[in-house]
């Protein structure tokens, strides 16, 4: 007897339907029979729901990054101590990753490490708010991150296992859009709230609490494990090295993804930019803001076009956009160019995100998913600490316009390496 969808099921049908109507129509393909359109199209509820999951916990999470420099230095924290604060997290989140995505795969299971992933992350928000000291404060973002590293490659994982292989741009270029809009939602609702509370500070970390527990609580009650989320080849799990049972495929498109993100540094050197050319110090978050809302608006439409099209293709568009991002910076003398400059910076991560998540699925040995995505984020995560410490140095010793100039010399270099491998790409990628 065929189950009947539940009316909480059919929401997420029609929320799906809705938005694969729009990227058709936008790309002027619109569906002749709509029933016939919609049944091979429709994204699993899990993957909506580790959307919202990510969503819930990048609103927390930026209602607290965006005033953390500003909390530690009024209790007593260096410049120096901030910045060693924040790498050692960052650094924490990329080791773990790459564990976290074994571990993932030798037990067959992606939910008990995102409930693990994220409840640390939930944790650790009130702690922000009960901190009287700047270790403290530390204690509590390496638990962050920490968190942050457990649950990001099953989660990635998870979404390859729930989805068609034919629909996977779309279910990650869906999950990051939804990721993105918490991106730019937390440091909005983190101003509106520093108003009200007359800037109280640890009244917005107690009120960042609340946004995490509904992370956790959607874990717990719609994401769903499938059999096909369980190791469908144990034997291909087993054993070390398991860098060299991930394969050709793997390891090219991970090569490629450190190419890209060598030319992608810190979006802190963002704010620096747009602030040095007139904007006040009080809308910094503004540049996160305009970043995110293009980078949330493109990424499903991208996802979208990324099952139709070659990845080649939405790879150079991706690489066009952080050109033109990193010239307009490089150049930029009022905020409003500065901003335009953010806005393809944006647009550059919506056209290469998903697509890499994509990829990365795709080229995987399917017993080694979660530990292929934690092998490329561990390794990505070196390419941006190395690209950021080397913009930094260009800003110290030159300026900021030779920063932005180098980065638009490594997505020259990168465009190289698209021509060289003339669109073609191992199987499975």
């Amino acid at each position: 007897m065929t189950r009947r969808p539940s009316s909480y099921e059919t929401d997420w049908l029609r929320l799906d339907w809705r938005l694969t109507t729009l990227v058709a129509a936008a790309s002027g393909r619109l569906p002749t029979d709509r029933m016939d359109a919609a049944a091979p199209t429709r994204l699993p509820q899990t993957v909506w729901a580790l959307g919202l999951v990510s969503l819930f916990m990048d609103v927390s999470s930026e209602m607290i990054h965006g005033l953390m420099p500003l909390f530690l230095t009024g209790l007593g924290a260096s410049a120096l101590l901030i910045g060693v604060i924040d790498g050692v997290g960052e650094a924490t989140a990329s080791i773990v990753k790459i564990f976290s995505g074994r571990i993932s795969d030798l037990i067959g299971r992606r939910k008990p490490l995102l409930l693990l992933g994220y409840g640390l992350g939930a944790l650790s928000k009130p702690v922000f708010a009960l901190a009287g000291a700047a270790s403290v404060v530390f204690a509590a973002h390496v638990a962050d991150r920490f968190g942050k590293g457990v649950r990001g490659a099953p989660r990635d994982a998870l979404v390859a296992d729930v989805t068609p292989k034919e629909h996977r741009g779309r279910a990650y270029g869906l999950r990051q859009a939804l990721d993105t809009a918490g991106a730019f939602i937390g440091p909005l609702v983190a101003i509106a709230l520093m108003t009200a509370f007359h800037d109280d500070m640890r009244a917005v970390f107690w009120c960042a609490a609340i946004p995490a527990l509904m992370c956790v609580l959607t874990i717990v009650f719609a994401v769903r494990e499938t059999p096909s989320a369980a190791l469908a080849a144990p034997e291909v799990a087993s054993g070390w090295p398991f860098a060299v049972r991930l394969g050709r495929p793997f390891w090219s498109v991970a090569a490629l993804g450190v190419v890209f993100t060598l030319a992608r540094f810190s979006e802190a050197f963002l704010v620096l930019k747009v602030h040095s050319v007139g904007l006040p110090l009080a809308l910094a978050p503004m540049v996160l803001v305009v970043m995110n809302l293009v980078y949330a608006a493109a990424a499903y439409p991208s996802g979208a076009l990324s099952d139709r099209q070659p990845p080649g293709r939405l790879l150079a568009a991706g690489l066009g956009a952080l050109f033109v991002a990193d010239i307009i910076l490089a150049s930029a003398r009022t905020v409003h160019v500065a901003l335009l400059g953010v806005a393809f910076w944006g647009a550059h991560l919506a056209l290469t995100q998903g697509l890499f998540a994509k990829m990365i699925a795709d080229a995987a040995p399917e017993g080694l998913r979660a530990t292929a995505f934690g092998a490329f984020h561990f390794l990505s995560g070196l390419a941006v600490l190395a690209a950021s410490v080397l913009a930094g140095l260009l800003w110290d010793r030159i300026g900021p316009g030779a920063t932005f100039l180098a980065g638009a010399g490594f997505a020259v270099a990168a465009a190289a390496g698209l021509v060289l491998n003339k669109g073609g790409w191992p199987a499975g990628a």
